[in-house]
């Protein structure tokens, strides 16, 4: 079975198709002094452009990791989370607080999805 790499650098595949279902990185936003709201929002239209670019839409959202900094910040994150799935359509989710790799990074969410 063919495997298709998106967005490959030296370190990580921002996606990667394997048969019916793509998995995407842990994707970050690209400004990092944006607050929670903000970097969510970036956060979840990259996620849609790398989701259109495997050949599939959040409709079809298997799964969704979320990592905050700091859950004070869930309620933010999930003010924009909430209107950006499609009705009917929420993935299994989980969110966790965490360290992240840079400290100004306060969200990361990774998407598995089919195809």
């Amino acid at each position: 079975m063919a495997i298709k790499r998106i967005e490959t650098g030296t370190r990580l595949s921002q996606a990667v198709v394997h048969g019916d279902t793509v998995y995407l990185s842990g994707i970050v936003p690209d400004d990092y002094s944006l607050d929670a709201k903000g970097q969510t929002e970036q956060i979840l239209r990259k996620i849609d452009r790398l989701l259109a670019a495997a050949g599939t839409d959040k409709t079809k959202m298997l799964m969704a990791t979320i990592w905050l900094t700091d859950m004070r910040d869930f309620a933010e994150m999930n003010s924009v989370w909430d209107k950006w799935v499609p009705e009917g359509g929420a993935p299994a989710r989980a969110c966790v607080e965490s360290r992240l790799a840079v400290p100004t990074i306060k969200v990361e969410i990774r998407v598995v999805a089919a195809i």
